[in-house]
């Protein structure tokens, strides 16, 4: 699981942080096949709050690509990343 608290410090009206996010989450679920999802932070109009999910048979491996889309979201995005967290569980 990842979590990202993103600044958006370009954004001047929510409509211009929906795109901002709309494409964040759109571009993780193509390039790295994640469920992502906007999770807080809705009505603030300078940071937006994404979780985004992976499934694994490999925790080594998901944390790699969770790691690859922090970077991705960096490198790509007028966003400053705020905070990132990446949680792994292991079931069975």
């Amino acid at each position: 699981m990842l979590l990202l608290v993103l600044e958006l410090p370009e954004t001047t009206s929510l409509k211009d942080k929906r795109k901002v996010v709309s494409g964040i989450k759109h571009r993780l679920h193509n390039k790295f096949r994640l469920s992502c999802s906007e999770v807080d932070l809705q009505d603030s109009l300078g940071f937006a709050e994404i979780g985004a999910a992976l499934v694994s048979n490999s925790p080594v491996f998901g944390e790699k690509v969770l790691n690859e889309a922090v970077r991705f979201v960096e490198e790509n995005f007028p966003v400053n990343i705020y905070e990132s967290q990446i949680h792994s569980e292991v079931y069975g």
